[in-house]
Formats: structure tokens, C-alpha cells, sequence
């Protein structure tokens, strides 16, 4: 019999909860603290060091690494290229997440140079960010996308191709794909865009499921469906985005088989 895909986000999330990975995560420090307890909750590890003379050492020590160009200056920009390159050799996975990437030649040269630099296991943007880093266009209002592209599991996939790693690429409907296997996820909810640091907050997520598994494409979809049903969850118990936030990491801490089985919604392209 052929597992539901809710199944492999229970079986993934299990995994993570027993390994308790350490996540490195080099992210912004706006949501800094939002993305450590969301690291926490779903039973990972996190440190959040971005000191470059030591972001190598926990870099190769971690089950996986974060790079998250939110807060964006030089000197980051440096550590994190250090941070991934000694990933790389320790053969641990690399999250990148280029915010804003596309607003402005700083933000775009920046996620192009970590490209260049690491082997990136999965990128995890917005559509207008993944569309800028891979030299496709794309607009963007602060950190949010300011395009909607039709039939974008096509663009998606040619993005992937073009900067040669897998993209997990965050909208309505999320598109995972490495140009050859897509898939989708349809699960989430508007809630999701009223607090700050969602976006950041699953691509820690996905570092955590990146960490317990060898496929990057199955680790980032169980990621993605995994924190959007929590959202959809939260959205049910709150009342606006106070109480919603909360709801939030108390889902990403409770969640169960269950309702991981009955209600991820995520199909192949």
C-alpha cells in the first residue's frame, strides 16, 4: 500500500523529534527569536551564531545550516559564505533563504555570490526572490513577492535548473521541485501573512527535516506541508495575530500523526 504524503511529514517529523538535530542558523535578527523557539518546538536544536571565526565550527558540527540574508550587511555576507563552504565539507546540508533578493543590487548580488560560493541543498524564497537569484525578473514590496505567475511549477522548475539546486518556492501554492520532481502543497492559510518571520521561520523548518533525511526534495515538502497545516490548525484556535502566533509554535510543539495523515494536502505535478 502507498504511504499518503501525511505519512512521510508524521514519519519525518518522528525522525526529527528523536535526532534533535543542532541547526545553525545564520537568519535575520528581526525574527532571530521566533525562529529559535519554531527550531525548538519542532524538536531541533538551535544556535544562532553568525561570529565569523567560529561559524566553521558549528557549521560542521550541525545537522544542517541557515542562511538567511533578511538583516543584511557585508561582513554577514562573508561569515555566511564561510559558514556554508565548511558545510559543504563536512557534507551538511545548506538552507539558503535569499530574502528580498530582487529590491535592491545589494540584496541580489549578495544571494547571487552565496550561490556562486556554496552547494546549497535547498533554496527557500518567495516567487519574485527565486525568479531574481536565478536572473528571471521578478518584483518585490519589502520582502514579500510582488508578482503572481501563471503556471509557475513550470517557472520553478527552469529556476531550479538554472542555478542547479533544488527551490522550495513559498506562495499559494508552494512548489517544491529539483526540475525533474515537482511537487505541491496546498495547504496554509492568510493568517499565515499577518505576523512577521513565516517565511524565515519554515526555512529553519526545513533545515530541521533536511537534517534526518539524504533527499532534499522529500525533507523540504514534509517542511513545507508540515508548517502550513500548523498554520491552517492555529488559524481555527485564534483570534488575530497575537493569539495566532502563539497557536502557532504551540502547534509546531503538538501536532500529532493524526492530523498530519488527515490533513496534508500535497500532490506530485
Amino acid at each position: 500500500m502507498v504511504e499518503s504524503f501525511g505519512e512521510i511529514v508524521a514519519a519525518d517529523l518522528l525522525a526529527v523529534r528523536r535526532a534533535r538535530p543542532l541547526i545553525h542558523s545564520m537568519t535575520n535578527f528581526v525574527v532571530m527569536n521566533e525562529t529559535a523557539n519554531a527550531i525548538l518546538a519542532v524538536g531541533g536544536s538551535p544556535v544562532m551564531s553568525d561570529a565569523i571565526d567560529e561559524v566553521a565550527d558549528f557549521a560542521a558540527m550541525a545537522g544542517a545550516v541557515v542562511l538567511n540574508i533578511g538583516t543584511l550587511y557585508p561582513s554577514s555576507v562573508e561569515a555566511m559564505v564561510v559558514a556554508g563552504m565548511a558545510a559543504n565539507r563536512a557534507g551538511v546540508p545548506v538552507v539558503f533563504d535569499p530574502v528580498g533578493a530582487g529590491a535592491t543590487a545589494l540584496r541580489t548580488d549578495a544571494a547571487r555570490r552565496i550561490l556562486d560560493s556554496v552547494k546549497v541543498s535547498m533554496l527557500r524564497a518567495n516567487q519574485g526572490e527565486a525568479m531574481a537569484v536565478a536572473g528571471m525578473g521578478g518584483e518585490v514590496r519589502g520582502v514579500d513577492s510582488g508578482r503572481s505567475v501563471e503556471g509557475f511549477a513550470r517557472i520553478a522548475s527552469e529556476i531550479s535548473a538554472r542555478i542547479g539546486c533544488p527551490v522550495a518556492v513559498t506562495g499559494e501554492t508552494d512548489v517544491i521541485t529539483d526540475s525533474r520532481t515537482t511537487w505541491l502543497c496546498h495547504n496554509g492559510h492568510p493568517m499565515l501573512q499577518s505576523v512577521t518571520g513565516t517565511g524565515c521561520t519554515v526555512t529553519a523548518l526545513t533545515a530541521c527535516f533536511l537534517a534526518v533525511t539524504d533527499d532534499p526534495l522529500r525533507g523540504a515538502t514534509s517542511a513545507l506541508a508540515f508548517f502550513a497545516l500548523c498554520g491552517e490548525l492555529a488559524a481555527a484556535e485564534s483570534r488575530g495575530p497575537g493569539s495566532f502566533e502563539i497557536a502557532l509554535r504551540d502547534r509546531i510543539f503538538n501536532v500529532g500523526r493524526d492530523e498530519l495523515v488527515a490533513g496534508v494536502r500535497v500532490q506530485k505535478a
